[in-house]
């Protein structure tokens, strides 16, 4: 009796033990095929030009992610192509978005002062024909890549860059969505029949830059045309509240800019949904 207890005590503890190695090495297993699914953002430097100008870009995607994904094109805010813009590329590479961050300057140029902004922005909105040559080889880009759905296709921007997208989807242009951020509403090219993109502006209900006359004019126009859009004004919220270096640019050059958490992850959200039901 006793050698018949003892050996089913023998068997019990092999089986447990084999029971207890077959589950962590399914747990290993699993826990392998998480970390080789997680995000790895890859950048890479890029360069393009229309007839008069060179531009240099950044690619971000996730190396990770097998087939064709979206493409999104981050059009950068007044002060130009720089870390800022880069970083909004790689958090929607990320999202598992193919993203390039373009050059509207040309030769990567970059303002250190609002003067200097102020010239290089207006040189691209005073020549929109050539600053549409300019979005249009970034989009010829952008679809050219091995990793895009040349047919999923969307524009975000900031500040000066969301008036880019917005005029860019206004002219016609084959988006399918465009998202504006802390952008100004009185356009090169105002809404017109046309409009292919779903548009969302998110603005800071208390930004000066942003009147509320043009608001109503943007809105009525973007009515009138029959668009399908969404503009959304955050209340406290004032110019650059996606930045969290407006504050400090803000301060060193007495502008009224300032970062806002909650706007900045409220509008974040709002173009996820967007592209989501869209992309």
């Amino acid at each position: 009796m006793n050698q018949r207890i003892s050996f089913i005590s023998l068997f019990m503890s092999a089986l447990l033990a084999a029971c207890s190695t077959n589950t962590r090495k399914e747990t290993a297993e699993a826990e392998e095929v998480v970390v080789s699914n997680a995000p790895e953002v890859v950048g890479v430097e890029v360069t393009y030009s229309t007839d008069s100008t060179s531009m240099n870009g950044y690619i971000a995607y996730d190396k990770n992610k097998e087939g064709k994904r979206p493409g999104i094109l981050v059009i950068h805010e007044w002060w130009g192509h720089n870390d800022y813009t880069r970083q909004r590329a790689d958090m929607l590479a990320e999202l598992g978005y193919v993203a390039l961050a373009v050059d509207m300057y040309g030769d990567g140029k970059v303002a250190d002062h609002p003067e200097d902004a102020g010239k290089f922005s207006m040189s691209v909105m005073t020549n929109i024909d050539e600053g549409q040559a300019r979005f249009e080889k970034a989009l010829d880009l952008l679809k050219s890549n091995e990793n895009v759905d040349p047919e999923k296709i969307a524009a975000i921007g900031y500040c000066f860059g969301g008036s880019v997208a917005l005029t860019m989807a206004n002219a016609g242009l084959d988006l399918d969505a465009v998202v504006a951020f802390h952008s100004g509403v009185q356009l090169p090219i105002m809404p017109q029949e046309g409009i292919k993109a779903k548009v969302l502006v998110c603005n800071g209900a208390d930004d000066p830059f942003v009147s509320a006359e043009s608001v109503e004019t943007y809105k009525a126009k973007m009515d009138s045309v029959g668009a399908d859009y969404a503009y959304i004004a955050y209340s406290g919220a004032v110019h650059a509240f996606t930045s969290k270096g407006a504050d400090s640019l803000g301060s060193k050059f007495e502008l009224p800019l300032a970062y806002n958490k909650s706007a900045d992850e409220q509008s974040w959200e709002e173009m996820k949904k967007l592209f989501a039901s869209v992309l």
